[in-house]
């Protein structure tokens, strides 16, 4: 069914984790990714129970996360998986590659649960190698998506970083895809020129009400996201801080699916 909506990039893509993703969307239709930016682990139960059936895939930020027990994440990610979700740690990894496979680690242990996770390319490519040796020490499998660039005013990740962080990870097996700027369509398409077809585009920065946000967060429209070559649209208070959540996660549902359609 996935090779259907995705057409070419379904047929180009060499990621097991990619056409894991593309099954989901389609099975769901929907390539909304929601920022589960609770901090209890109710808060967190409650928007699985509410909007997951809109969703392809939760963001979260584990360490965010007050009441955080091993034991409830546990549950967490069993009810994630039951709900048909792939799990996306934002944990934006940014250290060599030994010390990048030792967090994924750690008292978290997030090479046993996500699917996948960010991760800044400043430090070279031996970091993705060190997050694939993450999850290959569980026998598990998973994706790494690196920031080509950010819809927060002010950021650092001007063109020559893009191009550099899109010419090593457009061919590294390990890479996902890119986290690309949803606020600003022309440079959206400018990166989809720039990665191909191969790997996945997904983008913050996006809301059916555009315009800018808290602490100097951008928002543009998703269906111009798409259009311009998002993947998937990853939408937080959009979502979870509307006055009924569950509608505002079946409208972008719609508009994300049908943007799709559209491409």
């Amino acid at each position: 069914m996935a090779n259907e909506f995705w057409g070419e990039r379904w047929d180009n893509s060499t990621s097991d984790i990619a056409r894991k993703y593309m099954e989901v969307a389609s099975r769901k239709k929907t390539l909304v990714c929601l920022a589960a930016d609770r901090r209890t682990m109710s808060g967190l139960f409650e928007l699985i129970d509410s909007v997951g059936p809109y969703l392809a895939a939760l963001k979260t930020h584990v360490d965010l996360i007050d009441d955080w027990t091993p034991e409830s994440w546990s549950e967490f990610c069993k009810k994630a998986h039951d709900a048909d979700l792939l799990i996306f740690e934002d944990r934006k990894f940014a250290d060599i590659g030994k010390i990048s496979r030792d967090q994924m680690a750690g008292v978290y242990d997030i090479r046993s649960w996500s699917d996948l996770v960010t991760a800044h390319l400043i430090s070279g490519p031996d970091i993705v190698d060190g997050l694939q040796a993450g999850w290959r020490d569980v026998g598990r499998s998973g994706g790494v998506l690196l920031l080509a660039q950010m819809s927060s005013r002010g950021n650092l990740l001007n063109p020559d970083y893009t191009d550099e962080v899109v010419s090593k990870g457009r061919n590294h097996p390990g890479v996902f895809g890119f986290i690309g700027n949803g606020s600003r369509p022309d440079e959206l398409a400018e990166l989809r020129s720039k990665v191909g077809n191969e790997k996945m585009i997904w983008t913050p920065g996006v809301n059916l009400t555009v315009g800018d946000g808290e602490m100097g967060q951008r928002y543009g429209d998703p269906r111009d996201a798409v259009l311009a070559g998002s993947d998937c649209i990853i939408v937080g208070s959009g979502i979870h801080r509307s006055e009924n959540p569950e509608d505002s996660a079946k409208a972008y549902a719609a508009a994300s699916w049908n943007a799709l359609l559209e491409r």
